[in-house]
C-alpha cells in the first residue's frame, strides 16, 4: 500500500513571499514528509512560481500545475486531478497550518470515513483593523453555523480535508464559482448524505492583508457568491433555503460575545457595517445581472 496518505493542495496567484511562508509551514509538519505531498497550482500568476520552487524540493514532494486565472475552484481541482494521496487537503497561499493540522485533519478522517473536516483558523495580522474584523466575520459565521461541531455546516475552503475518492465523486469544487466555492461544497456534501466535522485542533494562520477597499471588494465578491450559490441551490431542486435568518437574528450577541477583549472595537464595528453593506450589495448586483441575461446564457 502507498504510503502517500494525504495531498496538500494550493492554489496560488501574485503572492510568491505569503506562498513560501505556507510552504515552510508544510515543511515543519509532524507527519513525516514521505506520507504527504504538496501540489502548487499557479493560477496565471504575472511571476510564474515554478522557478521559485526548486528550492523546497529537498525539503517536500512537491507538486506543480498551471490555470489561466480560472479562480480558485478551478485550480483547486486541476491540482485535485494530480494528487496521489488517499486524502486530500487544501488550504491557501497566505496562510501557515500548524504542525499538527495534517496528523489532526487525518486522525479524524480514519475515525469518520466520508466526513469533509474543517479546521479553525486564526487571524495573524492582529495590527490590522480589516485583519481583526475579517477574523471576527469568521468566527461568528462559524459559531451559528457549527454550534454543533458533529454537525457542522460550513468550513473555509483554507482549511478543509476529505478522502480523495468521496471528494472526487461529489465532482469537487464548482468551478463557476469565483467566490463561495466552499459554501457550495459543503451544501452538496450535506445533501449527499455525509457528515461535516469540525476539528478545532487542526489549527491554520492566516495573514491576509487588506486595505480598506480590498475587504469591501472581499465582501461585495461573497455577496455575489452567496447569489450564485442561492441560484445554484435551486437549480438543483434542493430542498431549503440558503439564506437563514435565525443568522442574522442572532448575529448582534455574537459579534459582542467575539469583541470582548479585542482592541479597536470602533473600527471593527464600522468595518462589520461595511461587511454587511458590501455582502448585500454585491447580492443584488448578482441577482440583477442574472435576471437580465438572455435565457440559457450562464450567470
Amino acid at each position: 500500500m502507498s504510503r502517500m496518505e494525504c495531498s496538500v493542495v494550493i492554489p496560488t496567484r501574485d503572492r510568491p513571499d505569503e506562498l513560501d511562508t505556507c510552504l515552510e509551514a508544510l515543511a515543519s509538519q509532524s507527519l513525516p514528509r514521505d506520507r504527504f505531498e504538496v501540489i502548487v497550482v499557479d493560477d496565471g500568476s504575472r511571476v510564474p512560481v515554478a522557478p521559485r520552487l526548486d528550492a523546497w524540493r529537498g525539503r517536500l514532494n512537491l507538486g506543480h500545475a498551471w490555470t489561466p486565472g480560472a479562480g480558485p475552484a478551478a485550480a483547486r481541482n486541476t491540482g485535485v486531478a494530480l494528487a496521489a494521496g488517499r486524502c486530500l487537503a487544501f488550504t491557501d497561499d497566505d496562510c501557515r497550518p500548524s504542525p499538527g493540522w495534517l496528523h489532526a485533519m487525518l486522525g479524524v478522517l480514519r475515525r469518520r470515513p466520508g466526513t469533509l473536516a474543517g479546521g479553525r483558523t486564526v487571524n495573524l495580522l492582529n495590527d490590522r483593523a480589516t485583519s481583526e474584523t475579517s477574523q471576527v466575520i469568521t468566527e461568528v459565521v462559524h459559531d451559528y453555523y457549527n454550534a454543533d461541531p458533529e454537525r457542522a455546516r460550513f468550513f473555509s475552503s483554507n482549511n478543509l480535508a476529505a478522502e480523495a475518492v468521496a471528494f472526487r465523486d461529489l465532482g469537487g469544487f464548482d468551478p463557476a464559482f469565483r467566490t463561495s466555492e466552499d459554501r457550495d461544497l459543503c451544501h452538496r456534501w450535506r445533501a449527499s448524505g455525509q457528515p461535516l466535522v469540525y476539528v478545532p485542533d487542526a489549527l491554520v494562520g492566516h495573514a491576509h492583508r487588506l486595505g480598506l477597499a480590498g475587504f469591501w471588494r472581499q465582501h461585495f465578491n461573497y455577496g455575489r457568491g452567496a447569489c450564485r450559490h442561492l441560484r445554484a441551490v435551486r437549480a438543483r431542486a434542493a430542498a431549503g433555503s440558503t439564506i437563514e435568518l435565525g443568522f442574522y437574528a442572532g448575529l448582534g450577541p455574537r459579534i459582542a460575545r467575539r469583541l470582548r477583549g479585542r482592541r479597536r472595537k470602533a473600527a471593527v464595528c464600522a468595518l462589520l457595517v461595511a461587511w454587511q453593506a458590501a455582502n448585500s450589495a454585491g447580492f443584488v448586483a448578482e441577482w440583477l445581472e442574472g435576471r437580465s441575461a438572455p435565457q440559457g446564457r450562464p450567470t
